[in-house]
Parts: structure tokens; C-alpha cells; sequence
């Protein structure tokens, strides 16, 4: 049993488990009964995903100064407490079953993903890869 950090869209692995999509946004122009047999994902769970305002601002960091303010500001996004149960039952749920968690971002060192899997590690998850 464990979680992974995946793309969404990309081809999915033998035994990936539920796809949780931590996106503001669906696929654009994809209908939502194909969501899940185009690989993006199988729920939608936006409450992850940086807010409007600030996934511009990660969109738009172009230096590593920026990115580290993106970094602090989504951390502190995902400080609230109804987030952090999320969190907390995704870790537990990665020790019992497999599932995964993804984004559109092409570079996972420069998206939310490789955020969430840090603060998932931080809270006990079993994360393969």
C-alpha cells in the first residue's frame, strides 16, 4: 500500500490506486465522464490545489527567490485546519491502500505536488517513488 505523486494525464502505473486530481481547474475540454478514462483523475479535490491568486503567482516564478515565497504561501494555505485533516487522512489511507495524488504541472519540482508530498511524508505517508 502507498501513495504516489503523479502527473495527471499520464499513462497510469499497475497498481496506482484512486487518482485524486489536487487541481483548481478540470481538464479543459474534456467531458467529465472522461476524466477518469483519460487519466486525469477519479475526484476532483481542489481543496489542495493553490488558491486562484497564488497558483498564478507559482505559474509565473521564474527565479528561486520567487519560487521559496510561492513555497511559503501554499505551506501556509495548507496550515489551516480543514486542509490539514485532509492531509492527515490521506497518510493514514496511504498506509491500508493504493492511491494517488497529481497535477498537470510537466515539472513536479515546480508545482504543488512536490509540496504535498512533503507535507504528506511529514504526517506519516507511505509514498512510492
Amino acid at each position: 500500500m502507498s501513495l504516489r505523486i503523479v502527473r495527471l494525464g499520464s499513462p497510469r502505473r499497475e497498481g496506482e490506486g484512486l487518482r485524486i486530481g489536487t487541481v483548481r481547474r478540470p481538464p479543459r475540454g474534456v467531458p467529465k465522464s472522461e476524466y477518469a478514462s483519460r487519466n486525469f483523475y477519479d475526484v476532483w479535490l481542489p481543496n489542495l490545489a493553490p488558491s486562484e491568486d497564488l497558483l498564478k503567482q507559482g505559474k509565473a516564478s521564474s527565479d528561486e527567490a520567487s519560487w521559496a515565497l510561492f513555497q511559503r504561501k501554499y505551506r501556509s494555505e495548507m496550515s489551516k485546519p480543514d486542509v490539514g485533516k485532509i492531509l492527515d487522512l490521506l497518510a493514514a489511507l496511504s498506509h491500508r491502500t493504493d492511491l494517488s495524488i497529481g497535477c498537470y504541472c510537466e515539472d513536479e519540482d515546480r508545482c504543488h505536488r512536490s509540496i504535498l508530498k512533503d507535507l504528506l511524508l511529514q504526517r506519516g505517508a507511505l509514498i512510492e517513488g
